[in-house]
């Protein structure tokens, strides 16, 4: 089996010798290929490259999930892959948090996952994952912002612009953790003058418009994030089997950062926020979102910005995964 690695060098939890070590490990059982990330949006390109090439049958993204959203994003440039002809993609983790991989089941050491790929491989084990794609709305500003895919999550508001501020913060040399996350979240808190009155708005097909929304978080698998080894679960429902999931909400006041707050802190797979304030779709083909006021964006964690709107379609069996 051929197999092309993608490096991410400068990944957050795995040194220069133990991606060294990965990869002759990997290259013992298949013919592997390695190329390492140079620039943004360098893992996009190899990985175009490589579905393209019509030689490779899987690629390995040994990253973070920003990583692991470019290799997608350049396997399925073509369009998604229901009838099983693009390479295979794998994980294995290297980052932060590693939702993507950890959603799917895999360990969160990079050394295990490593193993349990090679397992994986020997078995022939794989699954078909649904995932979520990010258009410009026609008649918009951003109608010809490029489409893009996106593997566990999406934002629009509040939670991207805390993203925003985590990436200056890490222009700047500091380290991605889950601390800077928080204080992060709470200065943009602090500096939000839209939180208490939301400017977003949700339009679906034949049902009537949801006004106001102040955070919206678009869901593709469960859960939505960790914290350290702690599930958070903002759509609990969310699948890669099914639709896109959305929790919304229409007020940040303190008190309804609070009650919120603890909801998510204290969220299971079977419950996750709730109350007068949270708007909750599950199981959604298609939807947008847009406010007159451009608001920070994001995927999979990667902030792309500010925009005036952006349409949302749930892709079910997009990719084929080894797991």
């Amino acid at each position: 089996m051929r197999a092309l690695l993608v490096v991410n060098p400068v990944a957050t939890t795995t040194s220069a010798r133990t991606r060294d070590v990965l990869s002759h490990a990997l290259a013992s059982d298949l013919k592997l290929d390695v190329a390492a990330t140079e620039y943004r949006g360098h893992a996009r390109r190899l990985a175009r490259q490589a579905a393209e090439s019509g030689t490779t049958d899987v690629v390995i993204a040994l990253g973070g999930d920003g990583t692991v959203n470019e290799v997608v994003n350049g396997l399925l440039h073509n369009g998604p892959d229901p009838g099983g002809e693009l390479p295979r993609l794998a994980v294995v983790p290297g980052g932060s948090t590693n939702v993507f991989a950890r959603a799917l089941g895999l360990p969160n050491d990079a050394v295990e996952a490593t193993g349990a790929l090679l397992d994986a491989l020997h078995a022939r084990s794989e699954r078909t994952v649904g995932l979520g794609l990010a258009t410009g709305t026609p008649g918009t500003p951003d109608a010809e912002v490029p489409s893009r895919w996106f593997t566990f999550c999406a934002g629009y508001g509040f939670d991207a612009g805390v993203i925003g501020r985590v990436e200056g913060q890490r222009e700047r040399g500091k380290r991605s953790t889950h601390a800077l996350y928080v204080r992060q979240a709470m200065r943009h808190f602090l500096g939000d003058r839209q939180r208490t009155h939301g400017t977003i708005s949700l339009t679906r097909p034949g049902e009537e418009p949801v006004e106001g929304l102040v955070l919206s978080i678009i869901c593709n698998t469960a859960p939505w994030t960790f914290l350290g080894n702690r599930p958070v679960y903002a759509a609990p429902r969310a699948s890669f089997d099914t639709g896109l999931d959305l929790l919304g909400l229409s007020r940040l006041s303190s008190a309804a950062v609070t009650r919120y707050g603890t909801q998510l802190l204290r969220s299971s797979p079977d419950r996750g926020p709730h109350g007068r304030h949270v708007v909750s779709l599950h199981d959604e083909t298609e939807f947008t979102l847009q406010s007159q006021a451009p608001l920070p964006f994001q995927l999979d964690g990667d902030h792309l910005g500010l925009r005036n709107s952006v349409s949302f379609t749930g892709v079910r069996r997009a990719l084929r995964v080894i797991v």
